[in-house]
């Protein structure tokens, strides 16, 4: 076996009030955003108790990993480090190094290549061996995975879920949007949209859209579009009354799905008198889990486990910045 473990990677998020605003302190380290967006995106956590659902989605993500790895016979153990908070990935992988482990895959929380997505959870790797100190494991990322088939199973076989609750349905995809800038250089939207070509044949439909969601930045930065909320409000003008909303840049049900999606674009909806219905993200689904698995396997055969150039998804400007939330 050429490798000690397998490490997830993944964003972080409060669990609970009194964690709220230092996470966000943590996301916003070397950004430009004013304190009043950050106590009003805090809100949003209050809006739920105060507590990110991503932790414990992960926590969920390393057990159905753990199981299915063990099912098959292969006997690697599963760490889990986080980019914004507890439990940090510096720790963790200090942890691994304190184990003894040399060599570990990192499988991180994200589907589509972007800075954010893609480049920094690399630089957060790296950033994090060279914290460690002189013998740090050494860490393979897993390869990108937006058009894996059981990645596209998965998404369809959530679709499914949904469309049967409304089968006349329009069906719009999303995805976090970002800067212009920041797609320069980085696949982002390509990708999305060969994913959710994939699902959509995969459900026998030819009529979609993806629109995007969350932006954080200053109005004067243009961003990808167009919002939800806008596309909602252009579907209801054209005699739209049902929608499908297809969270497809998301892994996980985390704040960004469920705040902005489930509170925000469902008040939007339902004022303008559009019935939403909203699937679910992968999740813990099977199929997902054994793409993990698959991934892995790839890589202990003796494929090379990161593809992406090495210039791809250059950093942005921080001169305005936005706010990512788990």
């Amino acid at each position: 076996m050429p490798y000690d473990a397998l490490l997830v990677v993944s964003f972080g998020g409060p669990e609970g009030p009194g964690d709220v605003i230092p996470f966000l302190e943590n996301v916003l380290r070397g950004r430009n955003v004013p304190r009043e967006r950050m106590l009003e995106v805090a809100q949003h956590y209050h809006h739920f108790g105060g507590k990110s659902p991503i932790n414990d989605q992960c926590r969920a993500l390393v057990q159905a990993i753990e199981a299915d790895l063990a099912a098959h016979g292969l006997r690697l153990p599963v760490y889990w480090g986080n980019r914004h908070w507890h439990p940090f990935l510096t720790d963790t992988v200090r942890r691994m190094a304190v184990g003894g482990l040399r060599r570990a895959l990192a499988f991180v929380t994200s589907a589509f290549g972007s800075y954010s997505g893609c480049r920094q959870y690399r630089e957060d790797i790296d950033r994090a061996r060279a914290q460690v100190g002189p013998a740090p494991p050494e860490i393979d990322k897993l390869r990108p995975f937006h058009n894996r088939p059981a990645f596209i199973e998965a998404q369809i076989d959530r679709c499914r879920e949904a469309i049967r609750q409304a089968p006349t349905a329009e069906l719009v995809f999303t995805a976090h949007s970002i800067p212009l800038a920041m797609t320069q250089g980085s696949p982002y939207v390509e990708q999305l949209r060969e994913t959710c070509g994939l699902v959509a044949a995969g459900l026998g439909c030819d009529r979609w859209r993806l629109v995007y969601q969350s932006r954080s930045g200053p109005p004067s930065q243009p961003w990808l579009g167009p919002d939800i909320a806008d596309w909602l409000r252009e579907a209801a003008a054209s005699g739209v009354r049902e929608v499908v909303v297809v969270p497809i840049g998301f892994l996980s049900d985390h704040m960004e799905v469920l705040y902005d999606l489930d509170h925000e674009a469902r008040c939007v909806a339902d004022g303008l008198g559009i019935r939403m219905v909203r699937a679910a993200t992968v999740g813990v689904h099977p199929r997902f889990i054994a793409m993990i698995r698959e991934l892995i396997l790839e890589c202990v055969a003796g494929k090379r486990p990161e593809a992406c150039p090495p210039e791809c998804c250059p950093a942005p400007n921080r001169t305005a910045g936005s706010l990512p939330r788990g």
